[in-house]
């Protein structure tokens, strides 16, 4: 299994490019694997594990559609096959909260300090807060799925998402 960390809050910046930059940077100094998404779209840690994981295991088997191992992530993470349609659980000028998901590569020792991070962003700590009728449109979850299993059950909706991405064709 693979290291991960989950860091959620504020980027620092409204501009996208700058974000995206300072992620590039951060990944380059520390030989790491990082990508920041909506943080309204991502249920729970479990669903960025179970994403991270099954995009390193693609990336591994070269069964991977994104030559990015972050988009790669985010393809997982959004359930989607496609990566255009995948780019909806990414971030845009508009985000105002993210999920910074890094992971180690082979040979990566240790994380970024506080120092560096505060520059990407300024983490609240606070996980669980997604935006329910955000996930259901974005992951495509109907109203009878809900019906079905509760609204309490809609990490699993999300989770079998991620599962059924390679299936996908």
């Amino acid at each position: 299994m693979n290291e991960i960390r989950l860091l959620f809050g504020r980027p620092t910046t409204e501009e996208t490019g700058h974000l995206i930059q300072a992620i590039k940077d951060l990944q380059s100094r520390h030989g790491l694997i990082a990508q920041a998404l909506d943080a309204r779209l991502v249920v729970s840690e479990k669903h960025i594990q179970f994403a991270v994981e099954k995009a390193l295991s693609a990336l591994s088997d070269g069964r991977n559609i994104a030559n990015d191992p972050g988009m790669e992530i985010m393809r997982y993470a959004s359930g989607e096959r496609q990566i255009e349609r995948a780019l909806a659980m990414g971030v845009s000028d508009q985000t105002r909260r993210i999920a910074l998901v890094m992971t180690k590569v082979d040979g990566q020792e240790g994380w970024p300090d506080d120092r560096e991070l505060c520059q990407i962003i300024e983490q609240d700590g606070e996980s669980g807060l997604f935006d329910p009728g955000a996930v259901k449109d974005v992951f495509n979850i109907s109203s009878q799925e809900l019906q079905a299993v509760g609204e309490e059950r809609m990490e699993d909706l999300v989770i079998e998402r991620v599962a059924l991405v390679e299936t996908y064709r």
